[in-house]
């Protein structure tokens, strides 16, 4: 049967894994592969990228590999003259690029503030700003952008900064849907909960006194009992990619075994 996504060019930043073993992004990338686009995976580590892509090609399917800054706007401009140089059109942006630092107003430096806004929020702005000329002089394109179930809730983690980005991330969203449904455009939000994924062994194991701690504390708190993994983003990244949500935009989807229905 046909892909879903046959045909399509899908830009995806931060498509590399940040440790062994499936990110989100490289999960979205694969599976938008899968579905049949010609997938361009970004990131700023080169050789993750290259991984991601070279994944991807070992299944039979088609992906590229590009390094860039996504807090760069001429990076990431080249990034999208390059995609129109080999394709001639972007269907689908997926923007997954996203850290975590610790602080609350008190304990976080200014440095630190600045740099979880230029790497969660400016890089949505810049890579929106590059690629929305090209679908809209297509009349037609999709946005799928990564928050997290942090801009809804506060959790047990200082990470004030990661909040304020993401709650940033999803109204950016918004805005985008309204703004752009006129030419065809559709921009959506997932947000996932507690999930399992590099991520968090690389940025949120501090937090724990041990990683089997760290699992089973988070397993606990999921009404479902179980943390999601990355292919549950990577699907809910799908649908909303896809023409089968053809008539949803500016909609924050939480992807979290049942999470926000506690706060």
């Amino acid at each position: 049967m046909p892909g879903r996504l046959d045909d399509r060019v899908a830009l995806v930043f931060g498509a590399g894994s940040s440790g062994p073993g499936w990110g989100n992004g490289k999960a979205a990338a694969t599976l938008y592969a899968r579905e049949g686009a010609h997938v361009i995976a970004v990131d700023r580590d080169a050789r993750a990228a290259r991984e991601t892509a070279s994944s991807i090609a070992s299944e039979g399917h088609e992906a590229s590999a590009l390094s860039a800054d996504a807090t760069l706007s001429a990076e990431v401009g080249g990034i999208v003259e390059e995609a129109m140089r080999r394709h001639g059109r972007i269907d689908i942006l997926h923007n997954n690029v996203g850290i975590t630092e610790m602080g609350d107003p008190i304990e976080a430096t200014e440095e630190s503030w600045e740099r979880v806004m230029a790497v969660n929020l400016k890089s949505v702005f810049l890579t929106c700003k590059h690629v929305l000329p090209v679908m809209k002089g297509q009349r037609k394109g999709a946005i799928v952008n990564i928050s997290s179930v942090a801009a809804v809730t506060v959790n047990e983690y200082p990470y004030f900064s990661y909040y304020a980005s993401k709650s940033g991330l999803n109204h950016l969203t918004r805005a985008l849907a309204v703004r752009y449904a006129p030419f065809g455009i559709r921009a959506n939000a997932i947000m996932p909960g507690l999930m399992d994924t590099p991520l968090i062994y690389r940025e949120i194991a501090g937090q724990y006194p041990s990683r089997e701690a760290m699992v089973s504390a988070r397993n606990a708190l999921v009404p479902m009992g179980f943390m999601g993994d990355a292919f549950d983003v990577a699907r809910a990244a799908l649908f909303l990619a896809s023409d089968e949500a053809r008539y949803i935009t500016g909609v924050c989807l939480a992807v979290d075994g049942g999470l926000t229905c506690k706060a």
